[in-house]
């Protein structure tokens, strides 16, 4: 539509007429989406409670009174890399402390 505009002197509602465009697509703004803030309280609350996922994540963020959508909390859910949550060692296992196998001299040894 600009090509028509510049080009040919056209109007804008000329131009949108032939292209079949709405004129609303033309004078659209997109508006800047603050996500930081958003983003930092994921983190806090992904750092405090390890075991949480998106869904839960995002439960909490409505209590606290954030009017976000699921699709935006889980778009940052996965941009901030908070899908691969560290997990914390089994108590049983003892990988740190294993010593080394002892070679078997003897047959059942």
């Amino acid at each position: 539509m600009g090509h028509l505009v510049e080009r040919y002197r056209a109007g804008v509602r000329r131009a949108c007429a032939v292209l079949r465009q709405s004129r609303a697509g033309w004078y659209y703004q997109p508006k800047e989406k603050h996500d930081a803030p958003l983003l930092r309280r994921m983190e806090e609350i992904a750092a405090t409670r390890v075991r949480y996922g998106f869904w839960r994540i995002y439960v909490l963020l409505r209590r606290e009174g954030w009017h976000v959508n699921h699709k935006r909390v889980y778009r940052l859910y996965r941009q901030a890399g908070l899908n691969l949550r560290r997990k914390r060692p089994r108590r049983r296992k003892a990988a740190p402390h294993r010593l080394e196998r002892m070679v078997p001299t003897a047959p059942n040894h």
